[in-house]
């Protein structure tokens, strides 16, 4: 039997990269999703290479007005939720010297400010049972230059993990942490106009030697989202080939 058979699924961010690949890897697995995202047309690919049991919905996750049509669609639909999985985010690196108010509000409206929120409005839905996942980084365990707004978001996910981890407890509900490390996806892409140089600095920095597959990550948020980790809360599963750990 599959492990998430029957199962509702919200994702955000599950347009391209790791969010895409967990919404492949959750479809396989027996459930329905939601994705959204901010660009109509990445997002309806998206749902053409999930290709079933998938919902689609253009919504930007730092938008409190767009996280209540999310939560509107998934209601009229399904009418419950069984996993939710806060994944939205990009990085913009940015030196002390050079961080400006924009860069830091954009990066915490939507990596910090956003994840509240979406839990916050799908919460109800979820009767007395279910899984949250919050997707980090490695990072937030590091001292990367030029990360201060990214990193300081990916912190703080790791407090909100421990907190609804014991304000849930009597709901039935498990809250972790998924701390990604540097993953072979598009994110990579606007990092640097040298992808190569980029991927191998950071490849000479992971004990295990390479980057991580989207689909790596996936299994991962497997692990969470299914009864497998059914004794698990308030962790935060670092799957980061040792990046953050040595």
């Amino acid at each position: 039997m599959s492990s998430l058979a029957g199962k509702t699924a919200v994702i955000s961010g599950g347009t391209t990269g790791i969010g895409l690949a967990i919404a492949q890897r959750f479809v396989t697995e027996g459930a329905h999703v939601f994705i959204f995202g901010r660009r109509k047309a990445q997002l309806y690919e998206a749902a053409e290479r999930i290709g079933r049991t998938v919902t689609a919905i253009q919504a930007d996750a730092a938008k409190l007005d767009d996280l209540d049509r999310v939560a509107a669609a998934v209601r009229a639909e399904k009418g419950v939720v069984d996993i939710v999985v806060s994944n939205a985010g990009y990085t913009e690196q940015a030196s002390i010297d050079t961080l400006t108010p924009a860069h830091f509000d954009k990066a915490f409206n939507l990596m910090a400010r956003g994840p509240v929120f979406l839990v916050q409005k799908l919460l109800p839905m979820m009767k007395g049972q279910g899984s949250i996942i919050l997707v980090s980084s490695a990072m937030h365990v590091m001292g990367i230059p030029g990360h201060t707004a990214y990193a300081a978001t990916k912190a703080a996910l790791r407090s909100y993990a421990r907190t609804w981890a014991a304000e849930f407890k009597d709901r039935g509900i498990r809250v972790n942490m998924l701390s990604p490390g540097v993953t072979d996806t598009p994110i990579l892409d606007s990092q640097s106009a040298t992808r190569d140089e980029l991927v191998n600095m950071y490849q000479s920095m992971v004990p295990l030697g390479r980057l991580a597959r989207a689909g790596e990550i996936a299994s991962a948020a497997l692990f969470l989202a299914s009864d497998e980790s059914s004794y698990v809360t308030g962790a935060d599963l670092m799957a980061d080939g040792g990046i953050g750990q040595v």
